[in-house]
């Protein structure tokens, strides 16, 4: 299969309500999305890299320059796979989101040229997936009760809160009394240092699924001196960029679960690497979310029902996040998503509506490269 071209977009897409992380507030996305043109066939690929270079170094203005000039030329008017992206791009050191929206993109035409779904492709055991939801931390507890209430009364079946100094064992007690059997779990986004552990550890009497990567990326050591101290177990996420990185943090017992988001790891092939392993070494694994449009949430879903996704994850339906999606939206039924079934990713993309929300466009290959604004 030889890719002749790549397709590379910028879209603006609003989002249903400012989404609040520990790093700030979101009114809308700024999405990098790939189209891989090959002989074969085209295929779709999204960068998830935010507009702020705070969940990672990465963000949208350098995934979209690394590709124009360093990891697009390296496999245009090549045959390619999607299991020969990684090694051809080795020698560019990280920028993994920019390298997983292009193996994304070639692995969508490759699976859409044989008539293969990712569900198939990734060995999928399960038709639905659970999904939970992320909350992200509210103004008042009153109003975070009321926030959790809608989500469980749509029907998710996980709930994780944002905690950070400050408000993390108040929100946590407040929530558990009032839905006392729901499967909650917090993500605190690196906010806490190793001598908060005392405090971490208050939160042991609630009943948590995880706490999600309490310490900064770098410090896997003092995550599981963490675990000496906090009963509830560690589940890391910044900290985990590769298959090497999840071995050597489950080997130091950094942590006893593992999210996976394919971007943050270089790609879906990556993200399987991590998930067989964990699975060899008995780690249950979950599906993150970055906020993606329909194109990468029908991967993640896809993923997400391999055998050791045993917790439910962050693959929300569209209407979590967005008024029209970019593809059919993903619709929440029974507390769960269908795996999609077509070929490749399974879904259409509106390139009709995609279009009008365009704000800047370009191509690398035939058409040499062009842009708008």
């Amino acid at each position: 299969m030889k890719l002749q071209a790549v397709e590379l977009r910028r879209i603006r897409l609003p989002l249903v309500a400012p989404f609040e992380t520990s790093f700030g507030v979101q009114t809308e996305r700024d999405v990098l999305l790939l189209k891989a043109v090959t002989d074969a066939g085209d295929g779709w690929g999204e960068c998830v890299a935010g507009e702020e270079p705070n969940y990672s170094s990465e963000y949208v203005e350098s995934a979209q320059h690394v590709l124009i000039h360093h990891l697009v030329p390296r496999l245009l008017e090549r045959d390619v796979t999607a299991d020969a992206v990684a090694p051809a791009l080795r020698a560019v050191h990280g920028h993994n989101m920019a390298k997983a929206a292009l193996e994304m993109a070639v692995l969508d035409a490759e699976l859409r040229a044989r008539g293969e779904s990712f569900g198939q492709f990734f060995g999928a055991v399960r038709a639905e997936v659970d999904s939970g939801v992320s909350v992200g931390i509210q103004p008042s507890i009153p109003e975070l009760l009321s926030t959790v209430g809608d989500y469980l009364d749509e029907g998710y079946r996980r709930i994780k809160l944002k905690i950070k100094p400050g408000w993390d064992v108040e929100p946590v007690r407040a929530v558990r009394e009032q839905f006392r059997d729901v499967p909650l779990q917090v993500d605190a986004n690196t906010a806490y240092k190793l001598a908060d552990a005392e405090h971490l550890a208050e939160l042991d009497q609630f009943d948590l699924l995880l706490i999600e990567q309490p310490l900064p990326e770098e410090e896997i050591l003092a995550h599981a001196k963490l675990a000496q101290t906090v009963r509830t177990p560690i589940c890391l996420d910044e900290s985990i960029t590769s298959a090497q990185w999840a071995a050597d943090a489950i080997e130091l017992g950094a942590c006893r679960i593992i999210n996976i988001k394919p971007g943050r790891v270089g790609g879906y092939l990556e993200a399987r690497r991590i998930h067989d392993l964990c699975a060899s070494r008995g780690v249950p694994v979950w599906m993150g979310g970055m906020l993606e449009t329909g194109i990468g949430r029908a991967g993640n879903v896809a993923m997400a029902a391999m055998p050791n996704f045993t917790l439910p994850g962050d693959t929300s339906a569209s209407d979590r996040y967005f008024h029209r999606d970019i593809t059919q939206p993903f619709v929440l039924r029974d507390g769960r998503l269908a795996v999609p079934t077509g070929p490749g990713l399974g879904v259409s993309v509106d390139e009709e509506y995609l279009d009008s929300i365009t704000h800047w466009e370009g191509t690398l290959g035939r058409a040499g490269t062009r842009s708008v604004s």
